[in-house]
C-alpha cells in the first residue's frame, strides 16, 4: 500500500496556485504590506498591492511542499 504525501501547511497558507495543469504559476503576496505603510513612498505602496509570481528555481522546491496542488 502506498502512503499519501503530506502537504506543508505553512507553504499552503502563503502560496496560491493558478494556471492550468501544464502552466502552473505559484503566486505569493508581497511581504511587509500590512503595517506602517504611511511612511513608505507612493511608489512602494503601489508595488505592494500587486502579487508576485515565484521564480522557476523555487517552483521545483514548491512542488515537493505542495504535492496535491
Amino acid at each position: 500500500m502506498k502512503n499519501k504525501l503530506k502537504t506543508k501547511k505553512a507553504a499552503a497558507k502563503r502560496i496560491r496556485v493558478s494556471g492550468s495543469k501544464r502552466n502552473k504559476k505559484y503566486i505569493q503576496r508581497t511581504c511587509t504590506q500590512d503595517h506602517f505603510n504611511s511612511r513608505d513612498k507612493g511608489k512602494d505602496t503601489t508595488a505592494k498591492r500587486l502579487d508576485k509570481t515565484i521564480t522557476k528555481t523555487l517552483t521545483n522546491h514548491l512542488k515537493r511542499l505542495l504535492p496535491y496542488s
